[in-house]
């Protein structure tokens, strides 16, 4: 009996075929089952509170988004650094509605902050990728937290213009490593939510500069926009204090170092369970590969890497195109504009703010469940029905001088909160999250870098230039937002592939699988 032979030989290449095929099938029936199943491990408490920690870094930005809208529609603030503003808006009846805050010098006040994030981005490259993402948060919570001070403290327009740019150095070095730390550190099932989470704290700091604005305004003195300024060092403090007890994560111990066992055991400690040696090898096979890249820079243009570098420019790009950081900076200035009041502007900005933060919060939920296109294109369908209905408001009813009447100033409201809904469970959390993990180690810190300059970018030509397009484009400004995503939400839909519970060293795959990039990486 124990001599007798197998009647199968599992080694014929028959034998194979059918447990390929079967497999083949399986995978079909559940697709989600070959990216999943091997890695083992739990939700636990070690992940979660690490995570909250680095998404904090999104409240910094939030917060400046925020609070430069509300302090340069404050009348103690631009009477102080903006005089010929204020006396524009408050004095000269021949001005139209849309350009009454027309100023180069204005806009600069919000484009300084990015103007320093695009070059210290680069800086963060090189501190991530060589020395690990926990000491590139740590910089970014210093930088910012200083930069808060000092705006805050700020007498002149020159020790307000280092401030601000010490705030941009902080946020390029915590966009670029917070984003990545978070896609590492997350379950391959959560990451989605994970990710998501540095938006909902952008959300979250953007809320709180409104309230803050919104509370100060009625200061007669300049404590007002000084306690508004100095604010974000709160999120800052919170941040650089939690990145000295934060872990590093185990992609980065593997990409810098050879040390298996200390990424194992990071691995254990974040997993809960000591099965983890199919995620590392994964880790291993991954920092191979990723050593034998001098140049990440250069690499990322090769053929092989064409649809990441792509989606590295494309994504951050079409984000700021939808228009959400013109509504985000200058909704006070844009509810001014419309004959609203200081304080109902800024009332207006924080049920924006919190439309936007609580639609995020449901992408979190279901980011993972229901993936990252369709999000994509139901937000964008959203946002492009409610700008027209705002462009189409304006141009009826705001000519350029007076308001608009009552009777439509709760429909625009709406129509706006319409809009920063869409973008809130789309374009919002999902222009972080997807980029930061479609990347291939030997090439992530580089991908996250091009990336993140993109959009601080971008962000410096919308913050500098929309003022003077309100002004020239009026209502149509809303128009041409709207064509560009249009034209986003289609380019998702036809060259995005869809990455939801697929392992974050496995991502590759996707490219190879679709039907256009398929034919460029092989």
């Amino acid at each position: 009996m124990n001599n007798m032979k197998d009647p199968f030989d599992w080694d014929s290449p028959l034998c194979k075929s059918l447990v390929e095929d079967e497999t083949m099938a399986a995978e079909k029936k559940d697709p989600e089952s070959r990216s999943t199943g091997k890695y083992r491990g739990r939700m636990t408490s070690f992940v979660v509170v690490s995570c909250m920690v680095a998404a904090v870094g999104g409240a910094l930005f939030g917060y400046d988004i925020g609070v430069s809208g509300g302090v340069s529609s404050m009348d103690t603030f631009l009477k102080k650094f903006y005089m010929d503003v204020y006396t524009k808006m408050e004095e000269d009846t021949t001005v139209s509605n849309y350009c009454k805050f027309d100023s180069q010098l204005l806009t600069l006040f919000t484009s300084s902050l990015y103007i320093s994030g695009l070059f210290a981005s680069f800086a963060a490259s090189s501190l991530t990728g060589t020395f690990g993402r926990r000491p590139s948060i740590l910089v970014g919570g210093t930088a910012h937290l200083v930069g808060a001070l000092v705006a805050g403290a700020a007498s002149n327009i020159y020790v307000l213009m280092v401030g601000r740019i010490l705030l941009g150095v902080g946020l390029g070095f915590s966009n670029q490593a917070v984003p990545l730390y978070l896609s590492e550190m997350a379950p391959t099932r959560y990451r989605g939510a994970f990710s998501n989470g540095f938006q909902f704290c952008v959300n979250i700091g953007a809320l709180s500069a409104n309230l803050i604005t919104y509370g100060t305004e009625k200061m007669e003195s300049d404590w007002g926009w000084r306690i508004c300024l100095a604010s974000a060092g709160v999120p800052a403090a919170i941040l650089t204090l939690g990145a000295l007890f934060l872990e590093e994560t185990p992609n980065s111990v593997m990409q810098r170092t050879d040390n298996h066992q200390k990424a194992r055991s990071i691995l254990e400690k974040i997993r809960g369970t000591d099965d983890v040696q199919a995620e590392l090898d994964d880790l291993i096979n991954a920092s191979t590969i990723s050593k034998t890249v001098a140049h990440p820079f250069l690499q990322i243009t090769k053929r092989k890497y064409r649809p990441q570098l792509v989606m590295a420019i494309a994504i951050p790009f079409f984000q700021q195109v939808t228009g959400i950081n013109a509504i985000a900076f200058y909704a006070p200035i844009i509810f001014r504009t419309t004959g609203l009041g200081e304080s109902a502007s800024l009332l207006s900005a924080v049920v924006i703010r919190a439309v936007n933060m609580t639609c995020t919060f449901i992408s979190m939920l279901i980011v993972d469940k229901f993936g990252r296109r369709v999000l994509f294109t139901v937000g964008g369908i959203q946002m492009v029905v409610s700008q027209i209905g705002v462009g189409s408001i304006l141009a009826t009813q705001l000519g350029d001088h007076g308001g608009v009447s009552k009777g439509y100033g709760l429909p625009l409201l709406l129509l706006i909160c319409v809009y920063v809904s869409g973008y809130g469970w789309s374009w919002g959390p999902l222009g972080w999250l997807v980029p930061s993990e479609i990347f291939p180690l030997e090439i992530r810190s580089a991908g996250q870098t091009i990336r993140v300059a993109v959009n601080f970018l971008c962000t410096i030509i919308i913050a500098q230039t929309f003022l003077a397009m309100l002004c020239h484009m009026k209502s149509g400004i809303f128009f041409f937002f709207g064509g560009w995503v249009v034209f986003m939400t289609v380019f998702v839909y036809l060259f995005l592939p869809e990455t939801k519970n697929v392992p974050i060293e496995q991502v590759d795959r996707v490219w190879r699988e679709h039907w256009f990039w398929k034919r460029i990486v092989g």
